[in-house]
């Protein structure tokens, strides 16, 4: 977004999963992960719910893949990102003009719009009227310490990945932060819950979405979540790639767990 236009201020993962899959047991599964409580079911099938923190604003979601008008095609479960911004029409504009493509405007005048970033990354801009002035929630605690779900990793091919990089920052005006490896980009907006991390894969194929817990025991953080019923696809050198019940892929990492201001 330019200088003169609405700016981003709050950031929603949905997690997202097909219908024909144990969607109820993943649900399940990121409330005990979290720590939080469900809202009530909305949309015409009670396809989405928020997770709801003990404490602070909600940034997580999840859906049912049937309700989402950008899903037809997409079985397999996916994470996508919500950009809370004051109009999304003036913002929706500001977007294409950056590269991204409009895949739907469910939402009708002043709704929310379904898009897709230069990479093919799936993403929305809503109206923040229930978001204004949001507060980051406490990070929860467990018999493992504290963890969190704090950033939204965006996977992305070499031949892609300095124009999604450029994308990304201009569309949301996060600031670019130092990383430990050069395959790494963390863009940050101050006041949100969630940050942005774009990764650099070693090979070119589809991009895509993944949300990182941070915690203070990454060993004691993967074992709770496979008690859970996770499944430990990866390890890395400081993070651990798991896969939730119905086959959603995040990481657990060993960044420090951010302190609320």
């Amino acid at each position: 977004m330019s200088p003169s236009e609405p700016s981003v201020t709050w950031l929603t993962a949905f997690l997202d999963h097909p219908a024909d899959g144990p969607h109820e047991e993943a649900v399940a599964f990121w409330r005990a992960v979290t720590g939080a409580g469900l809202s009530a079911r909305r949309g015409p099938t009670g396809a989405f719910a928020t997770l709801v923190p003990a404490d602070g604003d909600p940034y997580l979601r999840v859906q049912r893949l049937d309700a989402d008008p950008a899903s037809a095609g997409c079985p397999d479960p996916r994470v996508h990102l919500d950009l809370h911004v004051a109009d999304p029409g003036v913002a929706t504009e500001s977007a294409v003009r950056l590269g991204a493509t409009v895949l739907a405007r469910p939402g009708g005048p002043g709704g929310h719009v379904v898009l897709a970033s230069p990479a093919g990354v799936v993403w929305c801009l809503v109206p923040d009227r229930d978001q204004r002035g949001a507060v980051v929630p406490t990070p929860p605690v467990s018999a493992a310490g504290r963890a969190q779900v704090d950033q939204v990793a965006v996977d992305v091919g070499p031949a892609a990945f300095d124009a999604e990089l450029a994308f990304w920052q201009a569309v949301t005006g996060a600031e670019r932060t130092p990383t430990s490896s050069p395959e790494f980009a963390r863009l940050q907006l101050p006041g949100t819950a969630l940050h942005l991390l774009l990764h650099r894969l070693d090979e070119d194929r589809s991009a895509g979405l993944h949300v990182d817990l941070s915690c203070d025991d990454r060993a004691a953080e993967v074992a709770r979540h496979v008690r859970l019923g996770a499944e430990v696809v990866a390890q890395q050198r400081s993070w651990t790639v798991l896969r939730d019940p119905a086959g959603l892929v995040y990481c657990v990492t060993d960044r420090p767990v951010r302190e609320r201001p």
